[in-house]
This record gives structure tokens, C-alpha cells and sequence, in this order.
């Protein structure tokens, strides 16, 4: 019975491993998926308002 256990164990353990990388993975990609995202979306507002964004950095006369 103990050895039975302990088999019952083992491959439990084995199976946890394998089981936290593909949930580190899947959470990466998802990470990858909002960053990208986001990225997106600062590029869309800097392309609607790149003429503004400049013009508040161009120093005027003596400033």
C-alpha cells in the first residue's frame, strides 16, 4: 500500500512542474497581448496629435 502511494506521488509531482510552466507561459502571452496593446494605443494617439505634441517642444523666441 505505502509503495502504491508513493508511485501515486511521484507522478503527481512530475506532473505539477509541467503544469506551472505552461500556466508561467500562458500568463506571459498574456502580458505580451495587453503590452502590445497598449503600445497600440499610444502610437494611435501620438499619430492624431504629433503636430501638438511637437509644437509644445519647440522652444519660441528666447525660451
Amino acid at each position: 500500500m505505502a509503495k502504491q502511494t508513493q508511485k501515486e506521488r511521484a507522478k503527481t509531482e512530475e506532473a505539477q512542474p509541467e503544469k506551472k510552466a505552461k500556466d508561467i507561459k500562458g500568463k506571459g502571452e498574456d502580458l505580451k497581448d495587453e503590452m502590445d496593446s497598449l503600445i497600440d494605443e499610444i502610437d494611435e494617439v501620438l499619430e492624431e496629435n504629433a503636430e501638438e505634441f511637437v509644437k509644445n517642444y519647440v522652444q519660441r523666441g528666447g525660451e
